[in-house]
C-alpha cells in the first residue's frame, strides 16, 4: 500500500456541512403519509398495584385512533433478548407496559395513538388508572434489608453478586503494611442526556408484511434483530433506516420498553407510528446510569508502594436494568487495581433492585472504579505526605513492564501509564502550578490540582462484537460507496470510514462517500459501542479495499502490460512505477471492469465491487490516559471554577485528531457534569426532583475551560494500530475534578467522597471541618 495521506490528517468532517446548516435528518424529521403519533400514559407513583384501566374517554376523544394496554400489546411479544446477552442470559423480565403493578415513576402504562402530537397528549389524560399505592424500595442501601420486593418473582431485590479473591486472603497485606487507607465513596445517579432523545417511525406494510423503523439508535442490525425476535417475524421482512442521531452514550445501545410498544403497536395501527420522546421523559425513563458506592481500601509501604487494594461496590440498578448489569459491575472490580503494580487485589459487587428507574449503559459503565482509586490514591498522598503526583510516579506502569497481569487476571499491553502523565504534568507545568498555589493561600484564594490515570478495555473481540463487515462498489463513473453497519452518533464515522478507504484504495477523498445505518444494504455489524468503532471498522474497511486494489491493480496490469507489482494507485488513478503520467482513472478501470470484460485479465471477475468481513484477534484493546484539572474554589460559597483541564491520550495512532479530540473532549464535559452538577434526584417516596433542564443541571460552555491535548501514540495489535477513544473521557475526568477540589480544600481537612460536589455540599463540607 501506498503511505497514509488521509489517515492521521485533520480532515474536515464530511458530515458537518449538513448537520451545521440544520440540514441533519433526525426521527422527529420523518413525516410519511398518513403518519400517527404516539404518547404514554406514565406512572405516578414508584410502586403501585393497578386494579383497572378506563380507556373509553380517551378512545372517544377527537383524532385519537387506539389506546393500547398491557393487555393489548403485552401477549404479542415473543421473545425479548439482546443479541450480546443470549437467550439464556438472565435478564430481568420486561414487560412492554405495566401490567399488574407499577414499579416506578415514569413506568409505561399505556400508549395513545392520535393523528396529531396535541391530541395524543390531550386524550392522556382521560386515561383512568386505578392504582393502589403500595411502599416502595428507593434507597439502594436499604433495598437488600428492605420488607419490599420490587420484583417479587425474583424472591430478593439482589439481581445478582460477584466477588474475586476474597478479603481474608489480604489480610496478612493489610496488617503488616506501613499505611492502610480507606474510604467510603459514593456516586450519584446522572444520565448521558443527548441533544436528541429516543425515537422511532415504525411502518407496517400490511399487503407485503414488511416492517420499516427509522430510528434513533447506535445500533441498526442488533435494533433488527430484537424486533424480529420480538414480533416473531423472519428478519428479511425488517429493515432499520438510521439517519443522523443526535447523541447516543450508550443509552441508544439496548431496546428499551417504550419502543417494544411500538414496534408492537405499529402492526394494529395500519399507519406509520411515530414516537419521539420529550426532555422530561428522557429524564424520567430512559433510563440512569452511576448510583452507586463503594468501600475501598489500599496497603501501602512506608515509601508509598502499593501492596494491595481491595473495594466493595454496590449499585442500585433500579426496577428494569438493560441489559443484565452483573457484569459490568464485575468489570469494576476486576479493573480497580488500574494501571498501577499492584501484588495483590481482591474485590466483591453487588447489584440491587430499586423502585426508581433502570440502570442502562452510560461512557464507561464501570467508570467507578476509577473514581473510587484515584480519589483514594490522593487520600493516601495527603496521610503519607507524599505529593500525588509523587506517589503515582511510584506506581504506575512503565511501557517497558508490559505486557502485566494485574491481581484480577487482566492483561494489559500497549499502554502508556507513566509517560501519559509525565506527558500531561509537563503541559500543566506542574512544579509551577505548585508554586503558584503557595502564592494564591497566603492571597486567600484556595487553587487546587486533581490528578486521575486509568486503564480502560475497548473494541471487544469475543462473541458478536467481534466482526465486522464492509462492502465496498466502484461505480462506474469512479465514485467510491462504503457501505458499513454504522451506528454513528456523533462519533464521525463518516469520516473516518471516508479516510480509511480513500487510502487504502489510492483514491482521492472527494471521489469516496459512505453508506451508513441502512440494514437492507449494509454488512451486519454490531454497531456503535464498546469503543469499537475506529478498529473493527478499520479492519472491515481494509479487508474489503484489499480485494479491489488487488483487481484494479490486475486491471491496470493487463491494459499497460506490465507487471502487478509496478502498479501504483494513487490520486483516484492507476500508472506504473516511474511513469505516472501514463495513466487510467478509477473511472476508466471501471469502465473495462463493467463494460469490456473482455478486456479483463484471466481469473479477474466483471465489476468493481467487493464484500468482506474483519473478525478481530484480540479479546480487548487496551487505552489509558491521564488527566489534570486545576480549581479555584470559592470558600465562602462554594463555587468551584475550573481554570485548566489537560488530557493525555494514548489511543493508538489517530485516523483523524479532530474527531479523537472531539471524542475526549465530549467525555471529559459529562464527567465534569457528573463531578459537579448532575444528580438525578428522587424524594424518599421515589418522586423524581429532575425532570427538566431546570432541575438536572449541565455544565454549559461557561462552566468548562478549554480542553487541552497530549498525545502518545502506542499501537495495538488491531487494525492500524487503532484503539478505541469513545469512552475515556467521561471515565478520567470525575476523579480528576473531585481531587483538585480536594487539593483546593486541604489545608481546612475536607476529604470529598461524595458527588456532586455542589456549592451547597462543599460549603457544609467546610463548616463541619470548622466545627469545634
Amino acid at each position: 500500500m501506498n503511505a497514509a495521506r488521509y489517515v492521521g490528517a485533520r480532515v474536515h468532517r464530511v458530515e458537518d456541512a449538513r448537520l451545521l446548516t440544520g440540514a441533519g435528518v433526525y426521527v422527529d424529521d420523518i413525516d410519511l403519509p398518513g403518519m400517527v403519533h404516539s404518547w404514554f400514559v406514565r406512572s405516578p407513583f414508584a410502586r403501585a398495584a393497578i386494579r383497572g384501566i378506563d380507556a373509553s374517554a380517551a378512545r372517544s376523544a377527537p383524532g385519537v385512533r387506539f389506546v393500547f394496554t398491557a393487555a393489548d400489546l403485552n401477549g404479542d411479544a415473543k421473545e425479548q433478548w439482546h443479541t450480546a446477552s443470549g437467550a439464556a442470559g438472565p435478564e430481568t423480565p420486561r414487560p412492554p407496559l405495566a401490567d399488574d403493578e407499577v414499579r416506578f415513576v415514569g413506568d409505561p402504562v399505556a400508549l395513545v395513538v392520535a393523528d396529531s402530537l396535541a391530541r395524543a397528549k390531550d386524550a392522556s389524560e382521560l386515561v383512568e388508572v386505578d392504582y393502589d399505592p403500595l411502599p416502595a424500595v428507593v434507597d439502594y442501601t436499604t433495598a437488600e434489608q428492605s420488607e419490599v420486593t420490587v420484583h417479587v418473582s425474583h424472591g430478593s431485590n439482589v439481581v445478582g453478586e460477584l466477588s474475586g479473591r476474597p478479603a481474608s486472603a489480604l489480610e496478612d497485606v493489610f496488617t503488616s503494611a506501613a499505611h492502610v487507607v480507606s474510604e467510603s465513596i459514593y456516586q450519584q445517579a446522572y444520565v448521558p442526556a443527548p441533544i436528541e432523545g429516543r425515537g422511532l417511525v415504525v411502518d407496517y406494510e400490511r399487503v407485503t408484511g414488511e416492517l420499516t423503523i427509522y430510528a434513533a439508535t447506535q445500533v441498526p442490525h442488533e435494533l433488527r434483530l430484537f424486533c424480529a425476535r420480538l414480533l416473531g417475524m423472519p428478519e428479511h421482512r425488517i429493515r432499520v433506516i438510521m439517519r443522523d442521531t443526535g447523541g447516543g452514550f450508550g443509552q441508544k445501545v439496548m431496546v428499551q420498553r417504550d419502543e417494544m410498544c411500538l414496534m408492537l403497536a405499529a402492526r394494529k395501527v395500519g399507519a406509520p407510528l411515530k414516537w419521539v420522546e420529550e426532555r422530561s421523559e428522557n429524564l424520567l425513563a430512559a433510563g440512569k446510569s452511576r448510583q452507586e458506592h463503594g468501600e475501598v481500601r489500599m496497603a501501602f509501604a512506608d515509601d508509598g508502594t502499593i501492596q494491595g487494594a481491595y473495594i466493595d461496590f454496590v449499585q442500585d440498578c433500579g426496577a428494569y436494568p438493560t441489559p443484565w448489569p452483573v457484569s459490568t459491575a464485575a468489570a469494576t472490580g476486576m479493573l480497580f487495581p488500574g494501571p498501577y503494580r499492584v501484588p495483590t487485589a481482591g474485590f466483591t459487587v453487588k447489584t440491587l433492585y430499586t423502585n426508581t428507574v433502570g440502570r442502562a449503559p452510560y461512557r464507561g459503565p464501570w467508570q467507578f472504579e476509577t473514581l473510587a482509586r484515584e480519589v483514594l490514591l490522593d487520600v493516601a498522598a495527603r496521610r503519607i505526605g507524599i505529593d500525588p503526583a509523587e506517589l503515582r510516579r511510584r506506581n504506575l506502569l512503565r511501557r517497558d513492564e508490559l505486557p502485566y497481569r494485574n491481581p484480577n487476571g487482566m492483561t494489559y499491553d500497549c499502554i502508556t501509564p507513566l509517560e501519559t502523565l509525565e506527558q500531561a504534568l509537563s503541559i500543566l507545568d506542574y512544579d509551577a502550578f505548585r508554586a503558584e498555589q503557595v502564592e494564591a493561600r497566603r492571597a486567600g484564594r484556595y487553587l487546587g490540582v486533581g490528578l486521575s490515570s486509568y486503564v480502560e478495555p475497548s473494541t471487544p473481540g469475543y462473541g458478536y462484537y467481534a466482526t465486522e463487515g464492509a462492502t465496498i462498489r466502484i461505480e462506474p463513473s469512479g465514485a467510491v460507496n462504503v457501505y458499513i453497519a454504522g451506528g454513528s452518533t456523533g462519533n464521525s464515522l463518516e469520516t473516518t470510514v471516508v479516510q480509511l478507504a480513500a487510502d487504502a484504495l489510492g483514491a482521492r477523498i472527494e471521489d469516496v462517500n459512505t453508506i451508513q445505518g441502512d440494514t437492507a444494504v449494509t454488512a451486519f455489524g454490531a454497531g456503535a459501542n464498546g469503543s469499537r468503532s475506529a478498529s473493527m471498522t478499520a479492519g472491515a474497511v481494509g479487508e474489503t479495499a484489499a480485494i479491489l486494489r488487488d483487481r484494479m491493480r490486475a486491471i491496470a496490469a493487463h491494459r499497460f502490460e506490465s507487471a502487478v507489482e509496478d502498479i501504483e494507485l494513487s490520486e483516484s488513478r492507476a500508472y506504473v512505477r516511474g511513469t505516472p503520467t501514463i495513466d487510467l482513472s478509477l473511472a476508466d478501470i471501471a469502465a473495462i471492469a463493467y463494460f469490456q470484460p473482455e478486456a479483463l485479465p484471466p481469473g479477474v471477475p466483471a465489476g468493481l465491487e467487493a464484500a468482506a468481513r474483519y473478525t478481530a484477534t484480540n479479546a480487548v484493546i487496551w487505552v489509558n490516559a491521564a488527566h489534570v484539572c486545576t480549581c479555584e474554589v470559592d470558600v465562602e460559597t462554594g463555587r468551584v471554577q475550573l481554570l485548566r483541564y489537560i488530557v493525555s491520550e494514548d489511543c493508538g495512532p489517530m485516523i483523524n485528531p479532530d474527531v479523537v479530540e472531539g471524542q475526549i473532549a465530549g467525555g471529559v464535559v459529562q464527567g465534569i457534569g457528573g463531578a459537579l452538577f448532575e444528580h438525578l434526584v428522587y424524594d424518599e417516596a421515589g418522586n423524581p426532583l429532575a425532570t427538566t433542564f431546570l432541575d438536572y443541571l449541565v455544565p454549559s460552555a461557561a462552566e468548562v475551560p478549554s480542553i487541552e491535548f497530549g498525545h502518545i501514540e502506542t499501537p495495538s495489535p488491531g487494525p492500524g494500530g487503532f484503539k478505541g477513544a469513545g469512552e475515556g473521557g467521561a471515565i478520567g475526568a470525575p476523579p480528576a475534578v473531585v481531587n483538585a477540589v480536594a487539593d483546593a480544600l486541604a489545608p481546612f481537612g475536607v476529604t470529598p467522597t461524595r458527588l456532586p460536589l455542589t456549592p451547597s455540599r462543599i460549603v457544609a463540607l467546610l463548616d463541619e471541618a470548622r466545627s469545634p
